[in-house]
């Protein structure tokens, strides 16, 4: 959680929780305090000594971290061109990026005095890692979920009810991540008290787009160490890797490894939105590629609507991407040029998560398989002595009864 910086871009937000034009705060009077409070005791607290040791601490001994960079060499070798190697995420405990950023968020709970944390999850990966860490700290678990996911997700679902947490399915509009996170704001505003609402992406109002990424910031920090090792030991050189790519949904992930790169203007950053079922068929969640400006939960930032301003329906095979909007600091990210994005339909995705299966021996989330599934289509273009850093988000066992029906 370095805060030390010089560039521009990688600076931001500024006070007001603004990325350029996105970000910021849109709130009611109820949250206002709340949400105040969070933002003054996240600055208190996020360079403190004795919370960043306890943070390190956790991630190595409970998380497993550093989690270990992996050179694909049969997947390259099929793909032709680019070397790709996979950050192994799906190797922490719970199985995600995603317990990295809850520990930390849980740290600031029990600091704030709330015995009560409330979240909001889509592939269930997020409430599997909350309902983990309010066991390890003895919090009460609330979390809500769209019925379509609870369906489609039922593993995570079972998991969260043994890890002690409560799951509140929701059944309004699309029954997806997006109707989660209306239903556990109002939650929040109705509990405020004694409430602590644990967003699991770079989204929302201020402070949480830039704490989730602060906390999720270790994946490309590591990166930053590991590369250059991992390289020379393989004859290519100390340097960093040529593209990274990762995902795309609300973007934690990719901010987490994105973060420590923006400083470095020749390692491309590639982030990967739901294409669906086309970027063109109305059948997609690809916020960045598809959308406009807009508000949604709390902040400024690119969004799915209509000519009314109205959000409109998502579709992706991925419940972890399926969200009409994206953290702030990604749409600043491609209105500067920084980064870059693309599309990888669930066709795509698919073909991709039973390449990785069957040629290395890896089931990856069907999230992480979009990043995987546009580095595959990206190798060809590029020289063998080129590498491509894939962060491998998440593991795919959630998926399997959705693969399995899918391919069927």
């Amino acid at each position: 959680m370095n805060h030390v910086c010089s560039n521009p871009v990688s600076c931001l937000p500024d006070e007001a929780g603004h990325f350029g034009r996105y970000g910021g705060s849109f709130i009611g009077e109820t949250l206002a305090p709340a949400v105040a409070q969070l933002r003054e005791a996240y600055l208190r607290y996020r360079d403190d000594p004795a919370f960043r040791a306890e943070f390190e601490y956790e991630l190595a001994h409970y998380v497993g971290r550093p989690t270990p960079i992996y050179h694909a060499r049969r997947l390259s070798e099929q793909a032709g061109g680019a070397q790709i190697f996979l950050k192994r995420e799906d190797l922490n405990h719970t199985g995600a990026h995603k317990i990295n950023n809850v520990i930390g968020q849980a740290m600031l709970a029990r600091r704030m005095g709330k015995p009560r944390i409330i979240a909001e999850t889509g592939a269930g990966q997020h409430g599997v890692a909350t309902a983990t860490i309010c066991a390890r700290y003895g919090l009460e678990c609330v979390v809500y979920m769209g019925s379509e996911d609870v369906r489609r997700q039922r593993p995570n679902v079972e998991r969260m009810h043994l890890l002690g947490a409560t799951v509140r399915a929701v059944d309004s509009g699309s029954r997806t991540l997006k109707d989660a996170m209306n239903e556990a704001m109002r939650d929040w505003v109705t509990n405020v008290d004694n409430t602590f609402y644990l967003i699991g992406t770079v989204a929302g109002m201020h402070p949480y787009p830039m704490m989730v990424r602060d906390f999720q910031s270790v994946i490309g920090r590591e990166c930053l160490t590991q590369m250059p090792s991992l390289l020379a030991e393989l004859g290519m050189g100390r340097r960093q890797p040529d593209v990274v790519v990762a995902c795309v949904g609300g973007g934690s992930n990719a901010m987490g490894i994105f973060h420590p790169y923006i400083d470095l203007p020749d390692v491309r950053l590639v982030g990967v939105e739901a294409a669906g079922q086309g970027l063109d068929s109305g059948r997609h969640a690809a916020s960045i590629l598809r959308g406009s400006p807009g508000v949604l939960h709390g902040n400024r930032t690119m969004v799915l609507q209509d000519a009314h301003g109205q959000v409109v329906e998502t579709h992706s095979i991925s419940a972890g991407l399926d969200y009409p909007g994206v953290g702030p600091e990604h749409a600043w990210l491609h209105e500067t040029g920084r980064a870059e994005y693309a599309g990888a339909t669930d066709e795509a995705a698919l073909e991709a998560f039973q390449r990785l299966c069957r040629v290395e021996g890896i089931i990856p989330a069907l999230e992480s398989s979009h990043a995987v599934a546009h580095a595959l289509a990206l190798a060809p273009t590029m020289r063998r002595d080129q590498v491509i850093l894939v962060n491998l988000s998440g593991r795919g066992d959630k998926d399997i009864d959705t693969v399995s029906a899918a391919l069927a």
